[in-house]
Protein backbone atom coordinates (compact mmCIF):
# COMPACT_ATOMS: atom_id res chain seq x y z
CA UNK A 1 0.00 0.00 0.00
CA UNK A 2 2.63 2.51 0.83
CA UNK A 3 5.04 1.88 -2.52
CA UNK A 4 1.03 2.28 -4.46
CA UNK A 5 1.12 5.64 -2.54
CA UNK A 6 4.73 6.49 -3.17
CA UNK A 7 4.33 5.56 -7.15
CA UNK A 8 1.70 7.87 -7.43
CA UNK A 9 3.21 10.87 -5.76
CA UNK A 10 6.00 10.37 -8.01
CA UNK A 11 3.89 10.09 -10.47
CA UNK A 12 2.46 13.67 -9.93
CA UNK A 13 5.70 14.90 -9.20
CA UNK A 14 7.06 13.56 -12.91
CA UNK A 15 3.67 15.11 -14.58
CA UNK A 16 4.30 18.29 -13.23
CA UNK A 17 8.15 18.08 -13.97
CA UNK A 18 7.32 17.37 -17.38
CA UNK A 19 4.65 19.34 -17.90
CA UNK A 20 2.51 17.05 -19.31
CA UNK A 21 4.53 16.76 -22.21
CA UNK A 22 4.38 12.57 -21.92
CA UNK A 23 0.63 12.62 -22.59
CA UNK A 24 0.86 15.16 -25.21
CA UNK A 25 3.80 13.01 -26.98
CA UNK A 26 1.77 9.73 -26.69
CA UNK A 27 -1.05 11.14 -28.44
CA UNK A 28 0.81 12.07 -31.77
CA UNK A 29 0.31 9.62 -34.17
CA UNK A 30 2.80 7.46 -35.10
CA UNK A 31 4.53 8.48 -31.36
CA UNK A 32 5.74 5.29 -29.75
CA UNK A 33 7.82 4.27 -26.85
CA UNK A 34 7.81 7.57 -25.36
CA UNK A 35 10.52 7.05 -22.00
CA UNK A 36 11.30 9.69 -19.05
CA UNK A 37 13.90 8.36 -16.68
CA UNK A 38 13.34 8.44 -13.28
CA UNK A 39 16.29 10.39 -11.30
CA UNK A 40 16.26 11.09 -7.42
CA UNK A 41 17.06 14.43 -6.54
CA UNK A 42 20.65 15.57 -5.86
CA UNK A 43 22.22 16.65 -2.49
CA UNK A 44 22.61 19.67 -1.62
CA UNK A 45 26.42 18.73 -0.56
CA UNK A 46 27.05 17.90 -3.79
CA UNK A 47 26.12 21.30 -5.30
CA UNK A 48 28.35 23.09 -2.66
CA UNK A 49 30.87 21.07 -3.66
CA UNK A 50 30.03 21.97 -7.60
CA UNK A 51 30.41 25.17 -6.30
CA UNK A 52 33.73 25.36 -4.89
CA UNK A 53 35.35 23.39 -7.40
CA UNK A 54 34.15 25.43 -10.56
CA UNK A 55 34.46 29.01 -8.16
CA UNK A 56 30.56 29.77 -9.44
CA UNK A 57 27.17 30.21 -8.04
CA UNK A 58 24.85 28.04 -9.54
CA UNK A 59 21.30 29.88 -10.45
CA UNK A 60 18.32 30.07 -8.21
CA UNK A 61 16.29 27.92 -11.01
CA UNK A 62 18.73 25.71 -11.83
CA UNK A 63 19.73 24.89 -7.90
CA UNK A 64 15.62 23.91 -7.48
CA UNK A 65 15.90 22.25 -10.32
CA UNK A 66 18.62 19.73 -9.39
CA UNK A 67 16.90 19.42 -5.94
CA UNK A 68 14.08 17.70 -7.62
CA UNK A 69 16.01 15.62 -10.11
CA UNK A 70 19.40 15.30 -10.71
CA UNK A 71 19.44 15.53 -14.45
CA UNK A 72 16.47 14.98 -16.66
CA UNK A 73 16.31 12.53 -20.18
CA UNK A 74 12.80 12.07 -22.19
CA UNK A 75 12.95 10.31 -24.78
CA UNK A 76 10.63 9.38 -28.05
CA UNK A 77 10.45 7.42 -31.26
CA UNK A 78 8.24 7.24 -34.35
CA UNK A 79 7.29 3.69 -36.20
CA UNK A 80 8.50 3.78 -39.62
CA UNK A 81 8.00 0.51 -41.90
CA UNK A 82 7.15 -1.46 -38.82
CA UNK A 83 10.32 0.00 -37.31
CA UNK A 84 10.94 2.48 -34.13
CA UNK A 85 13.22 5.17 -35.42
CA UNK A 86 14.53 7.42 -32.13
CA UNK A 87 13.76 11.06 -33.20
CA UNK A 88 12.89 13.23 -30.04
CA UNK A 89 15.85 13.28 -26.98
CA UNK A 90 15.41 16.27 -24.05
CA UNK A 91 18.55 16.02 -21.32
CA UNK A 92 20.43 18.08 -19.23
CA UNK A 93 23.18 16.64 -17.51
CA UNK A 94 23.18 15.98 -13.79
CA UNK A 95 25.58 17.73 -11.30
CA UNK A 96 28.14 14.95 -12.22
CA UNK A 97 28.30 15.77 -15.95
CA UNK A 98 28.04 19.37 -15.56
CA UNK A 99 31.94 19.56 -16.39
CA UNK A 100 33.43 22.80 -17.92
CA UNK A 101 33.65 23.05 -21.98
CA UNK A 102 36.95 23.87 -21.45
CA UNK A 103 39.11 21.61 -20.03
CA UNK A 104 43.04 22.54 -17.79
CA UNK A 105 45.61 22.27 -20.08
CA UNK A 106 47.74 19.09 -19.74
CA UNK A 107 51.15 18.91 -18.82
CA UNK A 108 51.96 16.59 -21.78
CA UNK A 109 50.73 19.05 -24.30
CA UNK A 110 52.35 20.87 -26.24
CA UNK A 111 53.92 24.76 -25.29
CA UNK A 112 52.61 26.09 -28.77
CA UNK A 113 49.63 23.82 -29.16
CA UNK A 114 46.48 25.51 -31.04
CA UNK A 115 43.34 25.96 -28.50
CA UNK A 116 39.95 27.09 -28.40
CA UNK A 117 41.01 30.50 -26.85
CA UNK A 118 42.77 30.73 -30.22
CA UNK A 119 39.49 31.43 -31.58
CA UNK A 120 38.58 34.29 -29.84
CA UNK A 121 38.66 37.88 -31.86
CA UNK A 122 37.65 41.19 -30.71
CA UNK A 123 34.95 43.33 -32.65
CA UNK A 124 33.54 46.33 -31.59
CA UNK A 125 29.22 46.19 -31.57
CA UNK A 126 29.55 49.49 -33.68
CA UNK A 127 31.36 47.98 -36.82
CA UNK A 128 29.26 44.85 -36.49
CA UNK A 129 25.70 46.89 -36.42
CA UNK A 130 24.37 44.65 -33.72
CA UNK A 131 24.26 46.66 -30.66
CA UNK A 132 21.54 45.12 -28.95
CA UNK A 133 22.44 41.79 -29.71
CA UNK A 134 24.70 40.00 -26.82
CA UNK A 135 28.02 39.77 -26.24
CA UNK A 136 29.10 35.94 -26.97
CA UNK A 137 31.05 34.08 -24.75
CA UNK A 138 34.90 33.92 -25.16
CA UNK A 139 36.92 30.73 -24.70
CA UNK A 140 39.56 32.06 -22.80
CA UNK A 141 39.51 33.06 -19.18
CA UNK A 142 36.92 35.69 -19.66
CA UNK A 143 34.09 32.92 -19.41
CA UNK A 144 33.32 30.03 -17.74
CA UNK A 145 31.34 27.39 -19.59
CA UNK A 146 29.70 24.11 -18.48
CA UNK A 147 27.93 21.60 -20.99
CA UNK A 148 23.99 21.11 -20.04
CA UNK A 149 23.30 18.79 -22.89
CA UNK A 150 25.57 17.58 -26.11
CA UNK A 151 22.32 17.93 -28.60
CA UNK A 152 23.42 14.17 -30.27
CA UNK A 153 26.62 15.85 -31.50
CA UNK A 154 24.88 18.61 -32.98
CA UNK A 155 26.25 21.71 -31.07
CA UNK A 156 26.14 22.33 -27.31
CA UNK A 157 23.84 23.85 -25.10
CA UNK A 158 25.88 25.89 -22.11
CA UNK A 159 25.52 27.47 -18.99
CA UNK A 160 27.72 30.55 -19.27
CA UNK A 161 29.48 32.93 -16.74
CA UNK A 162 30.71 35.69 -18.67
CA UNK A 163 33.18 38.47 -17.25
CA UNK A 164 34.63 36.24 -15.24
CA UNK A 165 37.69 37.23 -12.85
CA UNK A 166 40.24 34.59 -11.83
CA UNK A 167 39.42 33.83 -7.98
CA UNK A 168 36.73 35.97 -8.00
CA UNK A 169 33.34 33.82 -7.46
CA UNK A 170 30.72 34.24 -10.81
CA UNK A 171 27.16 34.64 -9.93
CA UNK A 172 25.65 35.85 -13.07
CA UNK A 173 24.86 33.21 -15.96
CA UNK A 174 23.03 32.79 -19.17
CA UNK A 175 22.36 29.70 -21.39
CA UNK A 176 24.07 29.34 -24.67
CA UNK A 177 24.50 27.82 -27.66
CA UNK A 178 27.43 26.50 -29.83
CA UNK A 179 26.69 25.07 -33.10
CA UNK A 180 29.34 22.71 -34.98
CA UNK A 181 31.37 25.83 -36.76
CA UNK A 182 32.23 26.39 -32.76
CA UNK A 183 29.98 29.74 -33.44
CA UNK A 184 28.06 31.39 -30.28
CA UNK A 185 23.87 31.87 -30.48
CA UNK A 186 21.97 33.29 -27.68
CA UNK A 187 19.18 30.91 -26.21
CA UNK A 188 17.95 32.63 -22.61
CA UNK A 189 18.80 34.62 -19.96
CA UNK A 190 17.29 31.87 -17.42
CA UNK A 191 17.02 28.39 -17.16
CA UNK A 192 13.79 28.54 -16.68
CA UNK A 193 13.01 29.89 -19.91
CA UNK A 194 15.41 27.08 -21.49
CA UNK A 195 13.65 24.47 -19.68
CA UNK A 196 10.42 25.72 -21.45
CA UNK A 197 11.84 26.43 -25.01
CA UNK A 198 13.14 22.67 -24.66
CA UNK A 199 9.73 21.08 -23.49
CA UNK A 200 7.66 23.36 -26.58
CA UNK A 201 10.31 21.75 -28.88
CA UNK A 202 9.66 18.56 -28.07
CA UNK A 203 13.26 17.74 -27.99
CA UNK A 204 13.21 17.76 -31.81
CA UNK A 205 16.16 16.96 -33.95
CA UNK A 206 18.45 20.50 -34.29
CA UNK A 207 15.85 22.59 -32.80
CA UNK A 208 18.44 24.64 -30.75
CA UNK A 209 19.62 26.31 -35.34
CA UNK A 210 15.67 27.41 -34.76
CA UNK A 211 18.02 30.43 -33.32
CA UNK A 212 20.63 30.93 -35.49
CA UNK A 213 20.66 32.89 -38.65
CA UNK A 214 20.74 29.67 -40.66
CA UNK A 215 18.02 27.93 -39.14
CA UNK A 216 18.18 24.02 -38.56
CA UNK A 217 18.69 21.24 -41.80
CA UNK A 218 15.67 20.71 -44.21
CA UNK A 219 15.41 16.80 -42.78
CA UNK A 220 14.70 19.34 -39.33
CA UNK A 221 12.59 21.04 -40.72
CA UNK A 222 10.18 18.23 -42.43
CA UNK A 223 10.29 16.54 -38.56
CA UNK A 224 9.04 19.93 -36.57
CA UNK A 225 6.59 20.49 -39.51
CA UNK A 226 4.71 17.25 -38.84
CA UNK A 227 5.24 17.25 -34.63
CA UNK A 228 5.54 20.69 -34.17
CA UNK A 229 2.29 22.44 -35.89
CA UNK A 230 1.46 25.37 -33.46
CA UNK A 231 4.88 26.38 -32.81
CA UNK A 232 6.80 25.83 -36.16
CA UNK A 233 7.21 28.43 -38.78
CA UNK A 234 9.19 28.95 -41.70
CA UNK A 235 10.86 31.87 -42.78
CA UNK A 236 10.81 31.85 -46.67
CA UNK A 237 13.77 34.64 -46.44
CA UNK A 238 16.04 32.53 -44.37
CA UNK A 239 15.10 28.83 -45.64
CA UNK A 240 16.73 29.30 -49.11
CA UNK A 241 18.81 32.02 -51.12
CA UNK A 242 16.37 32.22 -54.24
CA UNK A 243 13.04 32.24 -51.17
CA UNK A 244 12.43 28.74 -52.30
CA UNK A 245 10.68 26.49 -49.23
CA UNK A 246 12.27 23.37 -48.39
CA UNK A 247 9.07 22.09 -47.51
CA UNK A 248 7.15 20.12 -50.16
CA UNK A 249 4.15 22.26 -52.06
CA UNK A 250 1.29 19.57 -52.63
CA UNK A 251 -2.15 19.69 -53.01
CA UNK A 252 -3.98 16.97 -52.22
CA UNK A 253 -7.05 17.28 -53.90
CA UNK A 254 -4.94 18.05 -57.22
CA UNK A 255 -2.86 15.49 -56.81
CA UNK A 256 -5.34 12.82 -56.05
CA UNK A 257 -8.30 13.62 -58.70
CA UNK A 258 -9.41 11.21 -61.39
CA UNK A 259 -7.89 11.42 -64.43
CA UNK A 260 -9.56 9.70 -67.42
CA UNK A 261 -7.60 7.22 -69.37
CA UNK A 262 -6.60 8.12 -72.74
CA UNK A 263 -7.14 5.10 -75.03
CA UNK A 264 -3.82 3.67 -76.27
CA UNK A 265 -3.59 4.06 -80.13
CA UNK A 266 -4.63 0.63 -82.48
CA UNK A 267 -1.12 -0.99 -84.11
CA UNK A 268 -1.61 -0.79 -87.93
CA UNK A 269 -0.44 -4.41 -88.80
CA UNK A 270 1.25 -4.35 -92.59
CA UNK A 271 1.60 -7.57 -94.16
CA UNK A 272 4.78 -8.57 -95.27
CA UNK A 273 3.48 -10.92 -98.60
CA UNK A 274 1.95 -7.77 -99.63
CA UNK A 275 4.60 -5.03 -99.19
CA UNK A 276 5.17 -4.37 -102.83
CA UNK A 277 1.41 -3.94 -104.28
CA UNK A 278 -0.32 -1.34 -103.70
CA UNK A 279 2.18 1.64 -103.41
CA UNK A 280 2.01 4.65 -104.56
CA UNK A 281 5.35 6.29 -106.04
CA UNK A 282 5.70 8.75 -103.21
CA UNK A 283 4.88 5.70 -100.68
CA UNK A 284 7.78 3.63 -98.89
CA UNK A 285 8.14 0.64 -97.64
CA UNK A 286 8.21 0.23 -93.77
CA UNK A 287 11.46 -0.91 -92.44
CA UNK A 288 11.64 -3.83 -90.41
CA UNK A 289 14.08 -2.27 -87.66
CA UNK A 290 11.52 -0.03 -87.09
CA UNK A 291 8.90 -2.55 -87.00
CA UNK A 292 10.80 -4.22 -84.50
CA UNK A 293 11.41 -1.40 -82.05
CA UNK A 294 7.99 -0.20 -82.26
CA UNK A 295 5.96 -2.89 -80.95
CA UNK A 296 9.31 -3.25 -78.13
CA UNK A 297 8.60 -0.26 -77.14
CA UNK A 298 4.98 1.58 -78.25
CA UNK A 299 4.30 4.56 -78.12
CA UNK A 300 3.03 6.50 -74.61
CA UNK A 301 0.15 8.70 -74.38
CA UNK A 302 1.02 12.00 -73.69
CA UNK A 303 -0.42 13.28 -69.89
CA UNK A 304 -0.51 16.57 -69.11
CA UNK A 305 0.58 17.56 -65.20
CA UNK A 306 -1.32 20.74 -63.40
CA UNK A 307 0.89 23.62 -63.20
CA UNK A 308 1.00 23.12 -59.54
CA UNK A 309 1.96 19.51 -59.22
CA UNK A 310 5.24 21.17 -61.24
CA UNK A 311 6.48 22.95 -58.30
Amino acid sequence: MEETKESIVYKGVAERLTLGITRILENMPGVVDVRFAEREPAEKRSLLSWEQKNTCILPEDLRDFYLTTDGFTLTWSVKLDNECVPLGCMMINSVGRLCPLLQPVSLFSLPNAPSLADLDWEESSAESGMASTPVAPHFDTQSRIFELDSCGGNGKVCLVYKKCTPGVVAQKSEIWFLDRSLSWHFLTATFTSYYRLMITHLGLPEWQYTFTPYGPSPQAKQWASLYQPLTFSCDLSQADPAGDSFLNKLDPIMAFKGKAKVPAPKKKQSSQGNSGEGQTPHSRAPDPVQSALGDAFPQRPCISLHPELLQ
